[in-house]
């Protein structure tokens, strides 16, 4: 008896594994496409790789992996140009918060600003006291402030924050007690400066100036612009090291020796 023909096989591919090579196509077209569309955030890779660096010994501390708003927060930095970003984007995010506060108000925003030493939180004068008077009455400006000095306790002990109070070139006012606007603008930065050290702040770290009207950030023609110029702004800036400070009285020595 002949022994049975084996069946001849297809000559084209099975269906099924055409589908199959089309379906994986088409998932790997889906997540490049993804990828592509994707927002890569560079301070949470730098987050990722600190923490995966230290659960290696690589540095000290971060053993968690996963990247959640505490661990932003507590974070170990990977140097200080990010530690200043972490704290700018705190600020900024409390500035937001009392911003959204107060938008029913339509009160002037709090700004903030990186500086080449740090950085600057811009308090408008109208958010925080009434014409020409020097004392704080508005609770979410107080809030504000509360929160501040919270992210000022965490700052390292060499970074020192000056209160700047600022007018424009109107007078006070016959209703108000200070007679210029020397007098009121210290006034309003000390006045901010008492409230950051009753809420907790180290007064040894802080310190307050008044401009009056001398140091204008628009012009003082018009009301918008006299509303920009009243302000209070506090400046977060790191303390000389010993070696900046030696240099610096070398030179006032060489002037001094000159004259």
């Amino acid at each position: 008896m002949g022994k049975k023909k084996c069946p001849e096989c297809e000559e084209c591919l099975p269906a099924w594994l055409a589908a199959f090579g089309d379906l994986m196509s088409l998932l790997l077209c889906f997540f490049v496409l993804l990828l592509s569309m994707s927002s890569m955030d560079a301070k949470k890779i730098s987050e990722a790789i600190g923490s995966l660096s230290g659960a290696m010994s690589v540095l000290e501390g971060g053993t968690q992996t996963e990247i959640s708003k505490k661990r932003m927060l507590e974070a170990t930095p990977i140097d200080s140009q990010d530690e200043t970003s972490e704290v700018v984007n705190r600020v900024q995010q409390a500035a937001t918060d009392a911003n959204e506060m107060m938008e029913k108000t339509q009160s002037p925003a709090i700004t903030v600003k990186e500086a080449q030493d740090g950085f600057v939180i811009k308090l408008p004068a109208t958010l925080l006291f009434k014409p020409g008077s020097a004392t704080i009455e508005n609770q979410d400006a107080l809030l504000f402030l509360k929160r501040i000095t919270l992210i000022i306790q965490e700052l390292p002990n060499d970074m020192l924050v000056d209160v700047q109070g600022h007018t424009d070139d109107r007078d006070p006012g016959p209703n108000s007690p200070y007679k210029d606007n020397w007098e009121l603008s210290t006034a309003r930065a000390l006045a901010v400066l008492h409230e950051l050290i009753l809420d907790g702040a180290d007064p040894a770290r802080l310190s307050a100036t008044g401009f009056a009207q001398y140091q204008p950030i628009a012009t003082n023609v018009t009301a918008t612009g006299r509303e920009k110029n009243r302000r209070v702004e506090l400046h977060f800036y790191g303390k000389k090291s010993e070696e900046a400070q030696s240099v610096n009285n070398s030179i006032l020595d060489k002037t001094v020796e000159k004259k």
